[in-house]
C-alpha cells in the first residue's frame, strides 16, 4: 500500500518530474533494424497518459528527464504535451531538471518526482515529494517518501496522480470535468 501524501506537501507540488525507462515504461527498450535504419521502440500505459493528462488539467506542470535520447520520448511528450522534455545521453539528469526548475522559477521544494534507478537518485536526494515506483531499486526506494504499488509502464504514474491529487482535494473535480468534456463531445456527434 503507498503512502499518503500529507495535504501540505501535496498543495505545495506546483510540479511533477517524470522519468521514462522504468517510470514511463517498464524499462524495456525494443532495438532493431529495418531497411538499414536503426529503430528503438518503448512501450507506454495508456492510464499512465491519462494520469498526466489529469496532472496539467489541475494547473501542475509536469516534466521528462531521461538518460537517453530517443525520438520515441520526444513523440511521448509531444503527444501528451508535457511542459518540457530533457534527454541527455550521459544520464545527468539533475543539472537538467536544475534547469527546468529555473526556467519555470520553481524552487526544488515544489517538485516532485518519479524514479526508479541509480540516475534519479541525485534529483530524489532534493525534491519535496521524492517517489519510486513498484519495481524500483533499493537505493532509489531508500529515499523517497512514496512508495507505488504499481510499476513502471505498468499504470505507476497514473497511481502516483491519483495519491497527489486526491491529497490536494482535486480528484473529484478534475476526474468530473474529465468525463463532462468527453461526454460533450459525444452529444455534439449524435444526432
Amino acid at each position: 500500500m503507498p503512502a499518503l501524501i500529507p495535504p501540505d506537501v501535496a498543495r505545495r507540488i506546483r510540479l511533477v518530474g517524470l522519468d521514462v525507462d522504468g517510470v514511463l515504461t517498464d524499462g524495456g527498450i525494443y532495438l532493431g533494424d529495418v531497411g538499414g535504419t536503426s529503430m528503438e521502440f518503448k512501450r507506454y500505459d495508456v492510464q499512465d497518459g491519462l494520469g498526466i493528462s489529469l496532472l496539467r488539467d489541475a494547473g501542475l506542470k509536469v516534466v521528462i528527464v531521461t538518460g537517453r535520447v530517443s525520438e520515441s520520448v520526444r513523440l511521448r511528450g509531444a503527444e501528451l504535451e508535457v511542459d518540457h522534455v530533457a534527454q541527455d545521453a550521459h544520464a545527468r539528469k539533475l543539472p537538467a531538471f536544475r534547469q527546468i526548475l529555473q526556467r519555470l522559477n520553481i524552487a526544488f521544494d515544489e517538485a516532485a518526482f518519479i524514479g526508479d534507478d541509480l540516475p534519479d537518485v541525485g534529483i530524489l536526494r532534493l525534491v519535496a515529494l521524492p517517489v519510486a515506483v513498484g519495481n524500483a531499486t533499493p537505493e532509489a526506494r531508500a529515499l523517497c517518501r512514496v512508495h507505488l504499488s504499481r510499476s513502471g509502464g505498468r499504470g505507476a504514474v497514473r497511481e502516483f496522480a491519483e495519491l497527489l491529487l486526491r491529497a490536494r482535494g482535486e480528484w473529484e473535480r478534475v476526474t468530473t470535468e474529465y468525463e463532462a468534456s468527453r461526454s460533450a463531445a459525444a452529444l455534439e456527434v449524435l444526432p
